[in-house]
């Protein structure tokens, strides 16, 4: 474990991403894996229903993952994090398939979408600590064949996340500008979440 890690146990991350696991072993936090396994789409269809904003579809999914798996992990720190991509309102999901990534990356090209990535902490039922930081980013003007030569050197990675793309590989070739931290960006706001640890005690100030 870090020097910097005062906690009695290492967190629990509710998710399978390797991004965000990458992302909490990069700052030397030690954690385990323990996926929530919930039908996100049918989490997020009453909102949707209703039209609720991005940031509150996102910190309901952060929330529903931590409480998940915090009541099979007693007394435990427990981390849910969720991202939700949103284009002057319109709610975005992973793709199916490649032509539906497409007309989503045919969507962005020359305009700016937001990503909004929800973290919640959680010990039992206790809600502890929840936020939704979101980075803006403008992709550059692009047409079809520029999107088909991306989607065949990307293949079904661009699957895996919602816009279509993956920043920290090939997907950087789609941006003009960028406004967010890398790790907000990603899907888990790491400065919030150190900030809390640290004022929680588990990470030394």
């Amino acid at each position: 474990m870090s020097d910097l890690w005062l906690g009695e146990a290492p967190l629990i991350l509710a998710s399978k991403s390797s991004a965000r696991q990458a992302l909490l072993a990069a700052a030397g936090l030690p954690f385990e894996v323990s996926a929530a396994d919930i039908d996100e789409r049918a989490a997020e269809m009453p909102l949707r229903a209703k039209g609720a904003a991005p940031e509150t579809v996102a910190a309901h999914l952060a929330r529903t993952k931590a409480l998940a798996v915090a009541a099979r992990k007693p007394r435990r720190l427990v981390i849910g994090a969720d991202q939700v991509l949103a284009l002057e309102g319109e709610i975005f999901s992973k793709p199916q398939n490649l032509a539906a990534a497409k007309a989503q990356l045919q969507k962005f090209s020359g305009r700016t979408h937001a990503l909004h990535s929800a973290l919640c902490v959680v010990r039992d039922e206790n809600v502890l600590f929840e936020t939704v930081v979101t980075a803006r980013l403008t992709c550059r003007v692009f047409g079809d064949d520029f999107i088909d030569r991306y989607l065949q050197a990307a293949g079904d990675a661009v699957l895996a996340s919602v816009g279509a793309y993956q920043l920290e590989g090939l997907g950087i070739h789609l941006f003009a500008a960028i406004d967010g931290d890398h790790a907000t960006i990603l899907g888990l706001p790491m400065l919030a979440l150190l900030a809390f640890l640290r004022e929680e005690g588990s990470l030394a100030g």
